[in-house]
């Protein structure tokens, strides 16, 4: 089981997409008679990895509390076109009206769930996790991170509070890789600090200053081998940047430890899923 983001943030989520989608109200719903009752079945029509199930309950609940909602898969099962997701039951303005948000949310975080299953299972056999990054939708970065644990993925840190990373920006403003590292343990001693380097000059100078992880940025393969050669594992190394499907199983096979991906989150192909209502 994956522990979803709190069921606060999640009505956050939820609010915010109703408030988009309605306005002063759903008026194509007022067509169907108010004590209308129907039942739903969801269905998949991509082979994908399903994610999202706290966001697709939370929007018919918010109509309609005594919605029925039975799910046919767990969350983080890969499933096959044409497979039953789930079937509901409730009132039929309720189901019409939370439709599109559920399933936004739904066909959203399946499809950061198979793709970053995608890329796990293009590492197997290795011992390289694969990681996600900050480059998610806009106020939804938790919704993500959870979809990608769900395909198999690692979230890399969530914000820029809960780790440290020091990037080329960074080090050219701090005046050197050893002063940056200085900085940062002094004024947040309990967070995971990495520090990025785009040679091996500058690997060794984060060696040498005793960071928790390195990131190897735009290394090629050659170089990451040389890398991970000259680490010999004394600290974590994560290799990042021009990594795609056809690349990622070669660089896993130096032996980094970690590879992000941004296209996991920003990258997203949205699973087609199709609801369909039947007035009881």
């Amino acid at each position: 089981m994956f522990d979803p983001p709190s069921s606060d943030l999640i009505a956050t989520d939820v609010e915010r997409a109703f408030a988009e989608d309605f306005g002063k109200g759903d008026a194509t719903a007022e067509l169907l008679p108010a004590d209308a009752v129907a039942d739903a079945v969801l269905t998949c029509r991509d082979n994908a990895v399903i994610a999202g199930a706290p966001w697709f309950d939370a929007c018919f609940r918010r109509l309609d509390p005594a919605v029925q909602i039975h799910w046919q898969v767990r969350e983080g099962e890969r499933v096959a076109p044409d497979t039953t997701i789930c079937r509901l039951f409730g009132h039929a303005r309720s189901l019409v009206s939370a439709e599109r948000s559920a399933l936004n949310f739904l066909q959203l975080l399946s499809g950061t769930a198979t793709a970053t299953a995608t890329y796990v299972a293009a590492v197997a056999g290795t011992r390289t996790r694969v990681l996600d990054t900050r480059k998610t939708v806009p106020g939804l970065r938790l919704a993500q991170k959870y979809a990608v644990r769900c395909g198999g993925g690692h979230n890399h840190r969530i914000g820029l509070y809960d780790a440290i990373l020091v990037k080329e920006n960074h080090i050219i403003a701090a005046g050197g890789i050893v002063p940056a590292v200085t900085a940062a343990r002094r004024l947040h001693p309990d967070l995971l600090l990495e520090v990025e380097v785009e040679n091996l000059d500058e690997l060794e100078q984060a060696l040498d200053a005793g960071v928790d992880r390195i990131m190897l940025d735009n290394f090629d393969v050659p170089l990451m081998d040389e890398a991970v050669q000259l680490t010999a594992g004394r600290v974590p190394l994560e290799a990042s940047g021009n990594v795609d499907l056809r690349t990622i199983g070669e660089y896993a096979r130096t032996g980094v430890d970690f590879i992000s991906v941004g296209a996991l989150t920003k990258h997203v192909h949205a699973v087609d899923l199709s609801l369909r209502l039947r007035i009881s």
